[in-house]
């Protein structure tokens, strides 16, 4: 069977400071939420990925736990040697790039250094967040998988199909296959699987990537060229590509869980909380096979709670 490989993404600076507030976060209104008190606190995310800085000063006091599915180092090392995802990390929870900056991340290292892994090691990682309990009992709501493969897989689906039967969100990386044209559409798993919450990407400027992956299981849109987030080592870098608009919708979810069952005064299901998610959404004005449902405002989550 193919390697399962991160979705290609393109670095484009790298630096010691953040100079300001990454434009994914005020694209969907998460500082408006902000306000309100809800900042995805009480919600856990699992993130499928290359590891995480676990030094860094945005990231060490959101990380609950974590586990290596790779043959780089022990069961319990799950240090970032590739920066990937570090930076997708940031973008969910980081203090000061982060989405929703008190939800907990449950790190899963499933690729190595050079961003490649087994589709074992994906479903062993799946398999593993299912099962998950906190020291409190916390079970992971939301797994984040900015990644993908070029070949269908049984097992790869059925154990994504386990862990939503479970309520866990999945969302996933489109892909950067794209060649610009909306009508022409491109495969990449799990992007495919209906299960999956599918995310393309777009510029400051919500105009739709030209590399992003068009296909009818598409979901939504999100910030994904030229987004700041944290790096190894202590640092900050701007990266480009449909990897970097998953983990914003990945944060935006912790926030309408926040204010949804702050709401209804009860647990959501995986299915009223996409509900929520696809209600809040605009159109940019592309094809269903390009953006999905729109681009999530989280204003517009308070309305259908009321509803």
């Amino acid at each position: 069977m193919a390697e399962m490989k991160l979705v290609p993404f393109k670095i484009n600076t790298i630096q010691q400071n953040l100079e300001h507030l990454p434009y994914g976060i005020t694209q969907c209104q998460a500082p408006e939420i902000w306000e309100t008190g809800e900042k995805g606190q009480g919600v856990v995310i699992a993130i499928l990925d290359t590891g995480i800085d676990i030094n860094h000063p945005d990231l060490r006091n959101r990380i609950i736990g974590g586990r290596n599915f790779t043959n780089e180092g022990d069961d319990n090392n799950f240090y970032d040697m590739n920066g990937h995802g570090t930076h997708v990390a940031g973008t969910i929870a980081g203090e000061k790039t982060g989405v929703a900056p008190n939800a907990s991340l449950l790190i899963c290292k499933v690729l190595d250094r050079h961003g490649s892994g087994s589709y074992d090691s994906i479903i062993a990682g799946l398999n593993y967040v299912r099962k998950w309990q906190g020291p409190n009992g916390e079970k992971v709501r939301i797994v984040n998988m900015s990644l993908g493969g070029s070949q269908d897989s049984y097992e790869l689906k059925k154990a994504i199909l386990n862990v939503v039967s479970e309520g866990i969100l999945v969302v996933v990386a489109s892909g950067n296959e794209g060649d610009n044209r909306q009508e022409t559409y491109e495969q990449a798993y799990p992007a495919l699987y209906n299960e999956c919450i599918t995310v393309s990407a777009c510029d400051e400027n919500k105009k739709l990537a030209s590399f992003s992956n068009t296909h009818l299981q598409v979901d939504i849109i999100s910030a994904g060229i030229d987004v700041y987030s944290t790096y190894p080592v202590n640092q900050y870098a701007k990266l480009s590509g449909t990897s970097m608009a998953t983990p914003h919708i990945s944060g935006m979810l912790a926030l309408i869980i926040n204010i949804g069952e702050k709401q209804f005064k009860r647990t959501l299901t995986e299915s009223e909380i996409y509900a929520l998610l696809v209600k809040c959404s605009c159109s940019l004005g592309y094809e269903k096979s390009s953006e999905g449902n729109g681009l999530p405002q989280l204003k517009e989550v308070y309305k259908h709670c009321s509803t």
